[in-house]
């Protein structure tokens, strides 16, 4: 095993191919108006599901998730403390890995999925994840963290529901993949104001101004839950997932 000499330099930035310890975001290093809901070492300010046993934890300075809660069924989600209106959430994340497969089918820009000649939508099997952000306590308004071709961002309860105009649907469908490759670090910048959703991930604005009707006033902030561990396997929608810096300015 390479060993590194103690010095300042080994203090201040690891062994080499090591990766430091992320820092939480000080009250000043924040953009004004903005405030931290997580501090880099536990989870205060966060509601962990009761029964969870530990799945949901902070690890060097990260908030990890193995998907394997062991809470309930339908509770097994983080949620903020604190509920938000309208608000600015800005989010690092990172998808660890990719156990399994899941058929994906192709998201044309208006929110329906390709269909073949068989009037069946065309699915390819595809290495994926599945998580995701609840905003206003609303599962409905899930923003999508997972590996689908149209990447990230995605509104999933509101492009699937197709009692939804036509236009509420394209909306909340990605105008682009902005997704980095599995393993690296996302940046989302979320502002929900009213019922109207814009979505910058990574610099790329994959939603802009949707509507959301219905979504509630209020409500926490959530960390989704997703996928099942079995048999010693995931399935291809498990929330192997990683989350940071994650700061809020009410609007």
């Amino acid at each position: 095993m390479k060993r590194c000499p103690v010095s300042l330099f080994v203090l201040a930035f690891g062994c080499a191919g090591v990766p430091a310890v992320p820092a939480a975001q000080s009250p000043a290093a924040l953009p004004p108006g903005f405030v931290s809901l997580f501090n880099g070492r536990d989870l205060t300010g966060w509601k962990v599901p009761e029964g969870d046993n530990g799945h949901w934890k902070v690890l060097n300075g990260v908030i990890d998730y193995d998907a394997r809660s062991e809470a309930p069924r339908g509770k097994q989600d983080l949620w903020s403390a604190r509920e938000y209106g309208d608000f600015t959430l800005k989010i690092d994340w990172r998808i660890k890995d990719t156990p399994g497969t899941y058929p994906m089918p192709e998201v044309l820009p208006d929110g329906s999925h390709k269909l073949g000649p068989d009037g069946k939508p065309i699915l390819t099997h595809r290495p994926n994840a599945d998580s995701g952000l609840y905003l206003r306590g609303s599962t409905k308004a899930q923003v999508n963290i997972w590996c689908w071709p149209i990447g990230s961002g995605e509104v999933y309860g509101y492009r699937m529901d197709k009692a939804m105009p036509p236009e509420v649907r394209a909306g909340v469908t990605p105008k682009m993949k902005a997704d980095r490759p599995v393993g690296e670090w996302n940046t989302f910048e979320i502002t929900l104001r009213g019922d109207r959703l814009t979505i910058i991930l990574n610099g790329q604005r994959v939603i802009e101004n949707a509507q959301l009707p219905g979504v509630p006033a209020r409500g926490p902030i959530g960390l989704q839950h997703h996928g099942t561990f079995k048999d010693g396997k995931y399935d291809g929608a498990a929330a192997l997932m990683q989350f940071r810096n994650i700061s809020l300015k009410e609007l």
